[in-house]
């Protein structure tokens, strides 16, 4: 049984794990890491916290204090039945801040995690936070025409509920290409998706495919770092990040060339070191 967390006693606990417990009576897995400027990782779909771990392991050696969790339904989370909507999000989210404690955070979200940040910023204000990272994000939402969304959306749903691993290996190809990786980093990553609960994962795309976050964008009054490949099939550079940083005055956006969606992954080192500048200044 993990801990309940107490933000009294977090200085003596860390490195610490635990559950925080949800207005709604859920739970959410955290691991909370290190002393030193405080960094919240937000993970994309059907993920967890071990999708951070190379970026959490850098960053604590070089002095942050690292906190991940897993999203309601994801990894070891309790399996909610609801609130897997982007306001239920945002509000887990907000959840994890306000239980730790924490302040002078910035926040690292991927892909739909970016939404995330925008509608906690937009419900819960930027009160507690420094900076935000948007890394391979969706905001302001990848679908803005509500028709375009219907098909999508069925066929993950078909997909998922026909062979669930079969599914998720084939998303797995858009999602590091046209990066090359080891067959193993691949099994790593479709394992930590398959951790997630069916009907999490169909809410959490149902989410990511109706996710419209433009009226939240204005939120975002904290300095903000967008950082996206050039190649990303699974969220077009020119659909995504390019809008945002249009959105968000102040933005600064930085592009990799030739990298895919899966940056925490595929470009590490970089990732970690751009993190680690953005809190630096």
């Amino acid at each position: 049984m993990y801990a309940i967390a107490d933000p009294a006693s977090r200085q003596t606990l860390r490195p610490s794990r635990g559950l925080i417990p949800t207005p709604d009576g859920e739970q959410l897995y955290y691991e909370d890491m290190g002393d030193g400027p405080t960094l919240v990782f937000v993970h994309g779909w059907a993920m967890n916290t071990e999708f951070w771990e190379r970026q959490t392991a850098d960053l604590v050696r070089q002095g942050h204090r690292c906190v991940a969790y897993d999203q309601r339904g994801c990894g070891r989370s309790s399996p909610a039945a609801a609130g897997h909507d982007l306001d239920g999000l945002a509000d887990d989210l907000a959840a994890v801040i306000e239980r730790l404690g924490l302040e002078r955070l910035t926040l690292v979200a991927h892909s739909m995690g970016a939404c995330q940040v925008a509608r906690y910023l937009s419900r819960h204000g930027a009160a507690r936070v420094a900076g935000a990272i948007l890394v391979a994000g969706t905001a302001p939402g990848l679908f803005p025409d509500p028709a375009s969304r219907t098909e999508p959306l069925a066929a993950q749903v078909t997909a998922m509920m026909a062979d669930r691993p079969a599914f998720v290996a084939a998303m797995a190809e858009p999602f590091f290409a046209p990066e090359p990786v080891s067959p193993h980093l691949v099994a790593w990553g479709t394992g930590l998706v398959l951790r997630t609960t069916l009907h999490a994962a169909i809410e959490h795309s149902r989410t990511n495919i109706n996710a419209d976050v433009r009226a939240d964008m204005a939120a975002f009054t904290c300095p903000t770092l967008i950082v996206h490949g050039s190649a990303d099939q699974s969220c077009p550079l020119e659909r995504s990040a390019e809008l945002a940083h249009a959105m968000i005055p102040g933005s600064e956006l930085l592009v990799y060339e030739g990298a895919s969606h899966g940056l925490p992954l595929t470009r590490s080192d970089r990732l970690s070191a751009d993190i680690a500048r953005f809190v630096r200044s």
